[in-house]
């Protein structure tokens, strides 16, 4: 009878086997369970300890975006296999079954996989995390596996903290710190030079510490670069900001040499040199004395006895010394006599002879090369110039009233106290124009004593001031795109204020960028600082950037007292409440400011798809005696400024223009550009190249480290006789766009007649005060502002004004403005200064319905 039992036992199990998977639940089998333990516990002996065991586990999973992950569970013997999830079986339906027999051991194995999806991981919620295991049955028990946890991978864009460029001197240990962005799984992180993976193991001076900073243990001229912080996992590959390090060097002095001997002056000396180390990269000089001298003892001095030459030498001395006084008696005694006869009237009457401009004469067209967008029509007299004109001619333009040498309390002293005191009786005497050399010399150095303003450049070349009062005025650096307008009532009643404006170059100020920064504008420079203004001024300077705000973050930096740069604008997000507001246009930007300042465009790429404006020069050597030819092509940003600069620079090189300029966008993709000349004619010419092409670093062109980047093709022609070129000059960005150039010309001499209207000499005052300074009539203007400020029922106010003008965007910032009306012609004259048309802005205020425009119509007499 127990033969037959166990037979009816075994029978049973493999038929309720059977049953559970076709027709039960994983619910109804666990339930089971013990009923199946209690059939399978009189089984014989030998297949009491074959519990199953898993040959594979389900290990932990990401899922990456929307890709679900497989788990998988094998084990033997086993009959069954089921998931279970958060505490839940997994539907039967979603398994899927594989069986299979050990050879090795003839035993039965199976093995299940199920698949997770991100929707049912994001079900779950709260701090629980969304595991798995599985439960595997044999004839004889359960096992569990270990849980698996799913987890949906991510990583953030953003860096907790990001490295920051800096300088350091040689030798010194430096530390940028890096947080990743948060992410799962955690992100790993390396560190790039100059796009370059650093590896600590092949260069010892590298240190990745366990929290992902990077420590550079003694800086190397070597390790001057850009530092980028890399975070990535399975999901992303993010980048920081690059940090830009440069490695100076401090000079050192050399040795003292030793005492030279004892001269016929009794007295040696001795020399060191700043030559060890040599400073470099922006480094100090050495400090300190680089000759000594001494006196010799009485026993080193050399003996010396007096003879007939001596006393030749001693006679010739005073008998020079004799005529020299004599001379200077009869100069002094010739100038008092001249002094004396003239007028005291007529001897200062050398403000006479400066350049008086009416009051209704309008300022000459513009003097500038400008871009084909915004280029007003040639003059009939304009022509090609192979290089930049003198831009120092002095223009004046002098408005006010004229006093009597003898009124001594009435002179407006320059030399004597501060800026901003008005002059004395209340008097509105103005002096504007351009600096010449003594008056700009002497103007620079004044300013450059005051307290408040300490990085005033000494190049008077590119600075302008005139002297303003409530009327206000207007100041011009020629050839440059860059001006201030001081709209009326500006300047407060009552008030005169000496103003400059100037163009800072690099080696004048520097300005700190961080990562992938860039330089979008000039760094411009109007003050004094610290003046009080009754309204906002205009200041209108170049930008070299697509003007696309969705593909960039513009920042408007001013320079504190201290020095710092200070980030006051993020552009497009401007608050009404702000001192500073931007009018932004396609080559321009219009910066409202309540305060005077150090300015500049920063800009920071939102993606590889945002550009700089490139303007591509060529010049070659005006005059060639040699078989060697040069051409050099200026890579610089789009702004006249930097323009200007190289005309000046190549005019001392003697270089003339040799093509139009031309414009390329440089976009934000680490690629180099490169340049390159082809189809030159064999028989006449070759490159002296050994490469295909030159090429300029992308950082070098981004960071804007250095203003006129350029790049020299040395050619080689083989007879003298040969004086005609004809090439293409290719440049173009790695992966980007490019620009190709069809040269022909003369080196002997260049007589074809380029396009006159790139190039043009900007010959308006640089300093307009009152009236002549705006297109618009005092009066006028004031009349407009009367009728547009007030609203009006059906819109013929102010605001129509802004839309016919295409200022739409302005409308908070206009609406909060005591007088809208004034603000908006306020950049109609920055805009309109060299080319507008009176008579189109008084069509457009007859369009709205205000009659009192066609006062306009009027002549400047008349009014």
């Amino acid at each position: 009878p127990i033969p037959a039992l166990d037979i009816f036992f075994f029978s049973f199990s493999l038929l309720f086997d059977i049953s559970l998977n076709i027709f039960f639940s994983p619910f109804l089998l666990f339930i089971l369970q013990g009923s199946e333990h209690a059939a399978t516990a009189t089984l014989p002996a030998a297949f009491s300890d074959l519990l199953p065991h898993f040959l594979v586990e389900p290990e932990d999973e990401y899922i990456v975006k929307n890709k679900p992950v497989t788990l998988t569970c094998r084990s033997t013997p086993a009959t069954q296999i089921y998931f279970k999830c958060n505490g839940e079986w997994v539907h039967q339906d979603d398994h899927l079954i594989e069986r299979t027999v050990d050879p090795a051991t003839a035993l039965p194995v199976m093995q299940v996989t199920i698949e997770i999806t991100r929707q049912q991981v994001e079900k779950i919620f709260g701090l629980d995390e969304y595991w798995c295991q599985c439960v595997a049955w044999s004839t004889t028990g359960t096992q569990k596996s270990q849980k698996a946890y799913i987890r949906i991978a991510y990583l953030r864009k953003n860096f907790e903290e990001e490295p920051q460029g800096k300088e350091v001197a040689l030798d010194q240990e430096v530390l940028l710190r890096c947080h990743p962005p948060e992410g799962v799984p955690q992100a790993e992180v390396e560190w790039q030079r100059n796009e370059d993976v650093i590896d600590p193991a092949s260069d010892p001076n590298f240190v990745i510490t366990p929290d992902h900073n990077l420590v550079i243990k003694k800086a190397r001229l070597a390790d001057t670069g850009n530092y980028t912080c890399v975070a990535k996992n399975i999901v992303a590959r993010r980048k920081s900001t690059s940090a830009a390090i440069l490695v100076y060097v401090d000079g050192g002095w050399s040795e003292w040499s030793k005492w030279s001997a004892c001269g016929a002056d009794c007295s040696m000396w001795r020399s060191r040199e700043c030559t060890q180390p040599s400073p470099g990269t922006g480094g100090k000089d050495c400090q300190g004395l680089d000759l000594q001298s001494l006196n010799c003892t009485s026993e080193q001095c050399p003996q010396t006895v007096s003879g007939a030459e001596d006393v030749a030498l001693y006679v010739g001395m005073v008998a020079v010394a004799l005529c020299l006084t004599l001379l200077l008696i009869v100069v002094v005694l010739v100038y008092r006599r001249k002094k004396e006869g003239l007028d005291a009237d007529v001897a200062d009457s050398s403000i006479l002879t400066t350049g008086f401009q009416p009051m209704g004469i309008k300022p000459s067209k513009p003097g500038v090369w400008v871009p084909r967008s915004r280029r007003a029509p040639p003059h009939k007299n304009s022509h090609l110039l192979t290089i930049q004109p003198d831009l120092t001619t002095t223009t004046t333009s002098y408005q006010g009233t004229l006093r009597s040498r003898h009124d001594a309390t009435g002179k407006f002293s320059m030399t004597n106290g501060p800026l901003l005191d008005p002059l004395p009786n209340g008097s509105h005497t103005l002096h504007n124009g351009k600096l010449n050399s003594d008056a700009a010399a002497e103007f620079v150095s004044r300013l450059s004593t005051q307290s408040y303003f300490k990085t005033l450049p000494r190049d008077v070349a590119n600075t302008s001031y005139g002297t303003f009062n409530f009327l206000g005025g207007r100041l011009t650096i020629p050839n440059t795109g860059i001006s201030l307008l001081i709209p009326p009532e500006a300047i407060p009643r009552g008030k005169i204020y000496e103003i400059y404006l100037t163009v800072q170059r690099k080696e004048d100020l520097r300005l700190p960028l961080a990562g992938c920064q860039t330089l979008l504008s000039p760094i411009v420079s109007c003050g004094p600082p610290g003046v009080v203004l009754s309204r906002p001024v205009i200041l209108s300077m170049d930008h070299c950037f697509d003007a696309c705000l969705d593909n960039w973050a513009v920042r408007l930096k001013k320079q504190n007292y201290e020095g710092a740069w200070e980030d006051v604008l993020l552009m497009g997000e401007e608050l009404v409440s702000d001192p500073y507001y931007c009018q932004l246009e396609a080559e321009t930007c219009r910066l409202f400011s309540e305060q005077l300042g150090t300015f500049a465009l920063v800009g920071e790429s939102l993606h590889m798809g945002a550009a700089k404006r490139l303007r591509l020069v060529l010049f070659s050597d005006a005059y060639c005696s040699t078989l060697e030819y040069n051409i050099r092509v200026y890579c610089m940003d789009d702004t006249q400024d930097v323009f200007k600069e190289v005309m000046q620079m190549e005019r001392q090189l003697g270089g003339r223009l040799i093509d139009e300029p031309h414009v390329l966008l440089f976009k934000d993709s680490y690629h180099n550009l490169r340049l390159s000349i082809h189809d030159m004619p064999q028989a006449h010419w070759r490159s002296k190249l050994l490469a295909g092409y030159q090429e300029i670093p992308f950082y070098h062109i981004w960071n804007g480290s250095q203003r006129y980047l350029h790049c020299t093709f040395t050619l080689e022609r083989l007879s003298l006789s040969t004086c005609e070129l004809t090439c293409q000059l290719c440049v173009w960005q790695v992966e980007g766009e490019g620009q190709s150039f069809s040269l022909d010309f003369n080196i002997a001499k260049d007589t074809r007649a380029l396009d006159s209207e790139f190039l043009l000499m900007d010959s308006n005052a640089t300093a307009l005060a009152g009236p002549s300074a705006f297109q618009i009539p005092y009066l006028i203007r004031q009349k407009i502002c009367s009728s547009l400020d007030a609203p009006c029922p059906n819109g013929a106010d102010w605001r129509m004004l802004a839309q016919r003008l295409k200022l739409e965007r302005h409308m908070s910032f206009l609406a909060s403005k005591a007088s809208p009306t004034s603000v908006i012609l306020d950049l109609w004259e920055a805009q309109h200064f060299h080319s507008g048309n009176i008579n189109q802005l008084a069509t457009v205020m007859a369009d709205i319905g205000k009659q009192e425009a066609m006062i306009f119509l009027v002549s400047d007499g008349e009014c």
